[in-house]
Order: C-alpha cells, then sequence, then structure tokens
C-alpha cells in the first residue's frame, strides 16, 4: 500500500495546507502582530522539544521539523532530552526565557509540563503537542498526531486476520505488552488492539500462559514498558518465555512499537525460535530501518507505519497559521481531553506496512532507499 506524501512548500506567505481532507477548525487571534498577510510569521523564534535521540523516529522527526521551519524563514532552538523529564522541563523553560512565538513539544512525561506551560502561557507563547498529548493543563493549545486508537486498531485486526480466528482457528499463545505507562499514546495503542482481541482472549482462542491480560483497557499499564526501552521489553519476553513456556511455544505477540519488538525478538532469538519454523506472528509500529530489515528476515511481522515526514509538514502548517492569526486547521475536537480540555487536533492516517509491501509503501515513497535496506 503507497502513501503520497504532499511536501509543504515555503514562500513569503508561509506554507501550503496539506492533505485535502475535510476538516473543522480552530480559531486563534493574530498575537504575533503583523497584517494579515502573515509578513510577520517570517523571523519569528519556534521552539522544538523531543524527548530523546536515542530513537530513530525522534531524531527524524526533530531534523524535519527544524529543516521545515528554518526553509520558511524561522528561528529554531531545537533540544532533545534523553528521556529525562527534569531535563525536558529545563530546557522548555530555557526557550520561554527566548521569547519564541511557538513551542512544539513531543513530551517525555505528559503529565509533568503543567507548571512550565503556565510560565509559556503568561508570556502568551502557543503550545503545540507533537506526537504526544499534554495533560493536566489548559495551556496546550493544540495537538497533532496520528490516529493512535487505529494503529492498535490495525495490529488486532492483523492478527486475526492473519491467524484465522473469525472462522474458529485457535487456541493459540499469546503476549501482549503495552507501551511506556507516562506516554498518552499508549493507552490509545493498546486499547484499540484490545477492542479488537479481547473476545477471543474471553473466548479461549487466544490464550496467555504468563496471565498478562488485562481485565479491561484500563488496566493497560500494568504491561507498560516504562520508557519504550528495548532492553526492558527484551528482559520483560525472557522471564515470560522461561516462567510460563516450557515445552509450548508463543505463538503470536502484541508489541505496540518497533523499539519494543526489537527486544522481544532478540529474547526470542535467544530462547532458539526460529524464522520460518516456529517464530511467531510479532507487530510493531513506527517503520524503524533494524525491524524493517527483521520484517523482511522473517522475524517481524508487520509495523504500522507513521509518516512523520507528514506530522512534520503539518505542523509546520500549523505554526505559521498561528503566526499569520489564521484559522488552525484541526479535524479532531472531540477525542483527546487531557483531563482539563478537549485538546483541537489534527489526526493523520497510519499504514500497516508488510514484508511484501515494503518496496511499495517505505522505498517508492522516498522514506528509505532500497539500499538501506539491503532490497
Amino acid at each position: 500500500m503507497s502513501l503520497k506524501i504532499t511536501k509543504v512548500v515555503a514562500a513569503a506567505a508561509g506554507f501550503a495546507l496539506l492533505l485535502g481532507t475535510a476538516a473543522c477548525s480552530s480559531e486563534r487571534t493574530d498575537d504575533a502582530g503583523g497584517d494579515a498577510t502573515g509578513a510577520s510569521a517570517k523571523g519569528g523564534l519556534v521552539g522544538i522539544a523531543m524527548p530523546t535521540k536515542s530513537l530513530e523516529r525522534w531524531n527524524k522527526d526533530g531534523a524535519h521539523l527544524e529543516e521545515l521551519l528554518k526553509d520558511a524563514g524561522f528561528e529554531t532552538t531545537l533540544q532533545y532530552a534523553d528521556n529525562k523529564v527534569d531535563q525536558q522541563i529545563t530546557q522548555i523553560q530555557n526557550m520561554i526565557n527566548q521569547d519564541p512565538e511557538v513551542l512544539v513539544i513531543a513530551s517525555i512525561d505528559g503529565t509533568a509540563l503543567a507548571p512550565v506551560l503556565a510560565q509559556a502561557k503568561e508570556k502568551d507563547i502557543t503550545v503545540i503537542a507533537y506526537d504526544r498529548l499534554i495533560n493536566g493543563t489548559a495551556d496546550v493549545d493544540y495537538y497533532a498526531t496520528f490516529d493512535n486508537y487505529k494503529v492498535g486498531q490495525m495490529q488486532g485486526e492483523y492478527i486475526v486476520d492473519t491467524l484465522g480466528l473469525k472462522t474458529g482457528a485457535g487456541p493459540f499463545n499469546l503476549e501482549p505488552f503495552a507501551g511506556s505507562p507516562d506516554d498518552n499514546n499508549a493507552k490509545f495503542f493498546f486499547s484499540g488492539a484490545w477492542d479488537v482481541l479481547s473476545e477471543y482472549v474471553a473466548s479461549g482462542k487466544l490464550v496467555v500462559p504468563s496471565g498478562k491480560a488485562p481485565k479491561t483497557n484500563d488496566d493497560w499499564a500494568s504491561i507498560g514498558i516504562q520508557g519504550w526501552s528495548s532492553d526492558t521489553a527484551q528482559s520483560e519476553m525472557q522471564n515470560r518465555l522461561n516462567s510460563f513456556y516450557g515445552t509450548s511455544k508463543v505463538d503470536v505477540v502484541l508489541s505496540p512499537n518497533d523499539s519494543l519488538a526489537l527486544g522481544i525478538e532478540q529474547a526470542l532469538t535467544g530462547a532458539g525460535y526460529t524464522e520460518g519454523v516456529d517464530w511467531p506472528l510479532v507487530t510493531g509500529q513506527d517503520a524503524d530501518q533494524a525491524n524493517v530489515e527483521n520484517m523482511l528476515a522473517g522475524k517481524q511481522a508487520m509495523t504500522v507505519w507513521k509518516d512523520t515526514r507528514a506530522l512534520g509538514d503539518q505542523v509546520a502548517s500549523m505554526v505559521v497559521q498561528v503566526l499569520k492569526g489564521e484559522t488552525v486547521t484541526v479535524n479532531d475536537e472531540k477525542t483527546y481531553n487531557n483531563e482539563v480540555k478537549v485538546v483541537p487536533t489534527f489526526l493523520l492516517p497510519p499504514v500497516v506496512v508488510t514484508k511484501d509491501t515494503v518496496k511499495s509503501s517505505l522505498v517508492d515513497s522516498g522514506f528509505y532507499k532500497a539500499a538501506d535496506l539491503g532490497l
């Protein structure tokens, strides 16, 4: 399946809007100064706070967004926080002291930023949450992300379809994992998948030998892997295999993203599983290069690709709209309640990628070069 990506074009008046989908809007008055043509948009400072450089996707996200904004004539300050909440808060405070017009924040802990965002609001700085919702504050203005519930649905539906659960196949041994408990997106990933899979767990077509099957979606954090750590996921999978699998085999692993999948796959290799023989179905998300290579090698069944170039394009468009005093385009004003307000959101569509669609989705779109993947 191929996803066509429309690039943001930088011009004197700002970016052209992406994605010709119907959308509702959220208004903002022009606090940046300047006339209706948006001439004031050029030259403004935009702060970009990313969680870590240790995951491939955040390196790409930060670099792409910074490039777009610089090409449009903005000054930028881009900071990575090494997955340390206190470090990210300090970085945001330092950005606020530089008087930016807009802050774009991909949070580490979506519940920890309310005090520092109150400081931003005192300076009338617009805050855009990038891919991770910021909770517990009224001082986040917009949110841009992918349809994260749909990501989980896609993983669950892939498992159901591939195993033939609708036609009565089974039982299969399942081990479910969830993402970092401090990441608001993780609950949407798990809920989407569990809403699809839980009926088969209840009917006995999917059996969880470890017992680590949350009774409800609200219990997802009980199997969450802190910090989306590959090493922690590997240790957890090793423990489950050693403790609950003697002569039996695991048939399927619900992994919410590629970072966890990588650790899980390393644990499976260490336990003697062999691709093409007894290797289980493993899901993922993000289309990280190492995982795409594992897909091609038969060690991962699928990944849900969120083309972060499109997310960066959309956020860049929103930044320009804010600074020009224009209507900021969103397409969801109901779903993302951060416990204080419903944050106006722009959702982008994810795409399932399998071994058979790596070339058509990831290479033909320019996300990877064929040589990067050994194709």
